[in-house]
C-alpha cells in the first residue's frame, strides 16, 4: 500500500486531526541514510511528524525541523511541504541499542533527554516563522507535542511510532495528530484522553493493516469523523545536478582552479537522499568559464 495521509475534522469543528501511513517513506529514508534501527526510529518518527505538518501548510509553504539532542545520533533534520514530500538524515546514522525497558527501540536514549525543537516555516513571507521549545523526553511524539502547546499554542496529542526488522529495514511506521480547536468542550478533550490511554501502539495498530482513517476513527469514534482529504506521502529530494553547478558556480574562480590542480575535480553528496554528484576536470572547467 502507498503511504499517504488523511485530513479530518470531528466533534463539529472542535477537533482537527491527521493520521499517516508512513512505512514505504521511512524505509526509503533508512535506505538512503543506511541507519541502524534506533536511529530510523528516531528519523521515521520525526518524519512521520513532519510530513503531517507540512499538510498544515497551503501551496509553497515549506518547513524545516531540526532536533537536536544530546544523544549520540547527534541533530535529527527533516524538510516537508504542502504536497506530502519529506526528506531527512540524521547526523550519525549507525546508532544503535538495546531494547528499553518497555521492550521498545531507546530513542530517548539516541536523541538525548536535554537540547532543542526548533522548526522553521517558510509561509512566502519576507520573514520566516521560527518556534523553539526545550527537548521534554527524546522520545520525538512527547517533544512535538511540547512545542505545540508551547510555541504555537494549540493543544495536541502526536504520536508516531516506527517498527523494524531483524534486517534493520522498516516493517511498518505511520502516526497521528489531534488537536483542540477554541471552543472544545472538556467532555470532548476527556473522551479523547480516554481514548488515548486505551489505544495500542500506532506502529502496532499498521503493522495490523489499519488504515489512517480506522486509526482516527479509533481514536475519536467513527459516526464523530469527517474526513477531509487524503494526500499521497513520499520521499522526494530536491536536490539535483543543476543546484549542485550553482552552488560550485558561486565558491568563485579561484576555489575552482584550486579543485582543478590539486584535486582533478569534485564530488558533492546531498545529506539528505545520499546522491553523490561527479565533476571532471573539463566540468569545473566549464563552470569557472561559465559556459
Amino acid at each position: 500500500m502507498e503511504d499517504y495521509l488523511v485530513r479530518a475534522t470531528a466533534y463539529d469543528g472542535m477537533v482537527r486531526a491527521y493520521a499517516i501511513q508512513s512505512t514505504n517513506t521511512v524505509e526509503e529514508a533508512r535506505r538512503r541514510q543506511d541507519t541502524w534501527a534506533t536511529a530510523s526510529a528516531a528519523l521515521g518518527r520525526s518524519l512521520t511528524i513532519s510530513a503531517m505538518m507540512g499538510a498544515m501548510l497551503k501551496g509553497e509553504d515549506k518547513l524545516t525541523v531540526k532536533l537536536e539532542g544530546n544523544g549520540p545520533i547527534g541533530a535529527v533534520i527533516v524538510d516537508a511541504n504542502a504536497r506530502g514530500e519529506v526528506r531527512g538524515y540524521v547526523k550519525n546514522p549507525h546508532v544503535d541499542f538495546d531494547l528499553n525497558s518497555q521492550g521498545k527501540l531507546d530513542v530517548a536514549r539516541a536523541v538525548g533527554t536535554e537540547g532543542t525543537l526548533s522548526i522553521v516555516k517558510d509561509l512566502g513571507m519576507r520573514d520566516h516563522f521560527t518556534g523553539q521549545v526545550p527537548i521534554v523526553s527524546g522520545e520525538v511524539s512527547e517533544d512535538f507535542t511540547y512545542y505545540f502547546a508551547n510555541s504555537e499554542q494549540v493543544p495536541s496529542a502526536v504520536g508516531a511510532g516506527v517498527l523494524v526488522n531483524p534486517d534493520h529495514t522498516i516493517l511498518a511506521a505511520g502516526g497521528f495528530i489531534i488537536q483542540m480547536m477554541p471552543g472544545a468542550t472538556d467532555e470532548t478533550i476527556s473522551l479523547i484522553e480516554k481514548k488515548l490511554t486505551e489505544m495500542p501502539p500506532i506502529s502496532s495498530l499498521v503493522r495490523e493493516g489499519n488504515t489512517p482513517e480506522e486509526i482516527l476513527s479509533r481514536l475519536l469514534g467513527e459516526s464523530e469523523l469527517n474526513i477531509l482529504d487524503r494526500m499521497p506521502v513520499q520521499f522526494r529530494c530536491r536536490c539535483s545536478r543543476e543546484r549542485v553547478e550553482v552552488a560550485l558556480s558561486s565558491l568563485g574562480d579561484e576555489e575552482l582552479q584550486t579543485m582543478i590542480e590539486e584535486d582533478k575535480g569534485a564530488e558533492a553528496k546531498c545529506h539528505f537522499c545520499n546522491e553523490a554528484y561527479q565533476f571532471d576536470e573539463n566540468d569545473l572547467q566549464e563552470l569557472k568559464s561559465g559556459k
